[in-house]
């Protein structure tokens, strides 16, 4: 087995390291190679080790969705968890969400960009957003020290988008079922573009 640094990940000669250098809590996508003919097979899942003596891990995600556009290294596992707190402070309830990077312009910082389906909306839109970016940033450290005096990445933009817009998406890319999802993140705009086309007709 091989881990590899989920900051790694997309560059041209990634780098992976050994057992004896993993460390507790960080992000490894793995890499494996088996006698039975798999050589170096990336599985796809994320890991964090939660101990090292002895070793214990925890799947984390998934390596399609994260935003890595800025060295924040935001999982899913980090959003859940930031969604649920927002949600429980401002009484909001989400039923759906897929988030994407805004990247740098002449006159802009970096951002996240966000649209939510709610179903319950917080009494107010940027109350929720300063709660779950509060949270991101107690959650995930390189998302708060990349926030740092919105050096490299300014407050998210939230957008609340009508209901039946995730399912309208689906439906448009032959999709809609049980097994399919709005994928949550993603490191590109392809895919949040597409859906703010739709929330806007």
């Amino acid at each position: 087995m091989e881990f590899m640094p989920v900051s790694e990940y997309g560059k041209k000669e990634p780098q992976t390291i050994g057992l004896q250098d993993v460390e507790t809590h960080k992000n490894y996508a793995l890499i494996i190679s088996t006698t039975g003919g798999l050589w170096r097979y990336m599985l796809g899942d994320t890991i964090k080790f939660t101990s090292i003596k002895p070793f214990k891990i925890k799947v984390s995600g998934r390596l399609k969705h994260y935003i890595n556009a800025f060295g924040e290294e935001v999982i899913v596992d980090n959003t859940d968890k930031a969604i649920t707190i927002a949600s429980e402070k401002t009484g909001a309830v989400v039923s759906d969400y897929t988030a994407a990077p805004i990247y740098f312009s002449d006159s802009t910082n970096g951002a996240h960009e966000w649209l939510i389906e709610f179903e319950k909306e917080p009494p107010s839109l940027d109350e929720f957003t300063k709660e779950l970016d509060s949270s991101l940033k107690t959650i995930n450290s390189d998302y708060e020290a990349k926030r740092y005096k919105d050096i490299a990445l300014s407050l998210p933009v939230v957008h609340a988008i009508n209901k039946g817009t995730f399912t309208a998406w689906l439906r448009s890319k032959g999709k809609l079922g049980g097994q399919h999802k709005v994928p949550r993140l993603s490191n590109e705009r392809t895919l949040i573009e597409e859906i703010l086309l739709l929330n806007s007709l």
